[in-house]
């Protein structure tokens, strides 16, 4: 581990680092309510609507291993600051924004600012803090500025929205945003220079970043064009070229962006597959949940939002859980229990559904898949972190990050599809298979968690 180069406070670096986590996890998930009146105030149309949100997550996804070496080579506490800027302008730009364009491109530019954050925020926990209970109490509050991130932004968004219209779901973000961009000069480590002789990679840049985003967005994109339309197999195809052309660029480079030899880290393996299995179980459960809040009890989105508040803290609990577990336990014991739980929780909400005359016939599961969740989180990311050179640590972090928003686009693909699969086309409007639908749905979810209990079980215990 690389000591910092000059003196700076711990605590409020960590303040720092969670504020991240918290704007990363908020402007997901804060846009949704506001969607609606973004359509009617903009005359946005739902082709629109739809790349209001998945302009965020395909720069994201893409964008991920460019911000991770971007921190490794030109700085941690300059690419935290990068992000925050740019976070805050595109946040500013995007609230004052009277087009569709204007917006779209607005989140395309929050998805890059999140991309260079992320990657810097978790490379700077694994080189500011000590392996062990120091870390893992640093990831805790990490992952807890995630969880409430979540919930949090769908009820801000709700307000807001309410008070004082959609542009003020953007526009909150920009103070904090902006704050944490100054601060970070003064509560972050110094840089240390950087290493002469060593290049960015722009080929490698280039090839990465397109042909991730183009992967993302035919996974997020496929089940609204659908997979056989020309538009998703060309993206696919053309990804597919691009992501072959990056790997044959890595192996000719004398300073790769990525270097392969990270794949022979098991940890980092299955760090990645866990970050996948991760989002193609929980993390579809807001989509899911929230479509049958409102569809099958007819709840307002405010009202949505609130029914998650449980779940949050639960989660949250399980966060402080995690911790306690690992200072006795291995990270590959606490996983297998979470994603466990994970499973069961799952199923349990399918096994409710058919029944679910109210909220309280899914509560158990929720309650039981939420502790899951927060136990997996903390988890997966100390794995990410383990046998990483310090020089590395920001690729290595970008790597597990991209497998988390691939897992997310590509489960929540088959999950729809699956869902899907036994509704008619002339019973479209049927509430029966539109339940026995997200049934199906359900029982994939617990099927990709169950998995992640092989993932985890695979990992080698620590000598």
């Amino acid at each position: 581990m690389s000591a910092p180069t000059s003196p700076f406070p711990p605590r409020l670096a960590l303040t720092l680092l969670a504020m991240a986590q918290l704007i990363i996890a908020l402007d997901a998930t804060i846009i949704f309510v506001a969607l609606h009146e973004m359509g009617v105030q903009l005359r946005i149309n739902a082709q629109q609507l739809q790349w209001i949100v998945s302009a965020y997550t395909v720069a994201f996804g893409g964008c991920l291993l460019l911000g991770g070496r971007a921190a490794d080579l030109l700085g941690r506490r300059r690419m935290y600051r990068l992000g925050m800027a740019l976070f805050a302008l595109a946040s500013l730009v995007g609230g004052l924004s009277s087009s569709a364009g204007t917006l779209i491109a607005a989140r395309a530019a929050q998805g890059i600012g999140a991309a260079l954050l992320f990657p810097a925020t978790l490379s700077l926990i694994n080189t500011i803090y000590a392996e062990g209970a120091t870390r893992n109490r640093a990831l805790a509050i990490w992952s807890m500025a995630s969880a409430g991130g979540l919930a949090l932004g769908t009820l801000l968004g709700g307000v807001l929205t309410q008070a004082f219209g959609w542009s003020s779901v953007l526009l909150v973000i920009v103070p904090f945003a902006a704050a944490c961009a100054v601060l970070g000069g003064c509560w972050l480590p110094r840089d240390a220079a950087p290493q002469r002789g060593r290049s960015f990679d722009l080929a490698g840049c280039l090839t990465v970043t397109l042909g991730g985003s183009l992967l993302v967005t035919s996974l997020v994109q496929g089940p609204e064009w659908g997979w056989s339309a020309p538009a998703t197999l060309g993206c696919l195809l053309v990804a597919v070229v691009l992501l072959g052309v990056f790997v044959l660029i890595e192996q000719r480079s004398r300073d790769p962006l990525m270097q392969f030899s990270l794949l022979r880290l098991r940890s980092l393996r299955a760090a990645m597959l866990l970050t996948l299995l991760f989002m193609s179980s929980f993390g579809v459960q807001y989509y899911f949940l929230a479509l049958y809040f409102q569809d099958g009890y007819g709840w307002s989105p405010l009202q949505a939002g609130l029914a998650f508040l449980l779940p949050t803290l639960v989660c949250t609990y399980g966060i402080t859980v995690a911790e306690k577990m690992l200072a006795r336990r291995s990270p590959r014991q606490v996983l297998a229990w979470g994603m466990g739980a994970g499973a069961l929780g799952i199923a349990a909400v399918a096994l409710a559904l058919p029944h679910g005359a109210s909220y309280w016939a899914l509560l158990p599961g929720v309650v039981v898949l939420s502790l899951g969740q927060g136990m997996t989180w903390t988890a997966m990311w100390i794995v990410a972190g383990q046998g990483v050179p310090a020089a590395q640590q920001g690729v290595a972090s970008g790597m597990a990050a991209t497998a988390q928003q691939i897992g997310g686009a590509l489960g929540l693909a088959v999950l729809v599809m699956l869902a899907n699969a036994g509704r008619h086309a002339d019973a479209s409007g049927s509430s029966v298979e539109a339940l026995q639908g997200l049934v199906n749905a359900q029982y994939g979810a617990a099927a990709f968690a169950l998995l992640g209990v092989g993932v985890a079980l695979w990992l080698r215990p620590p000598r």
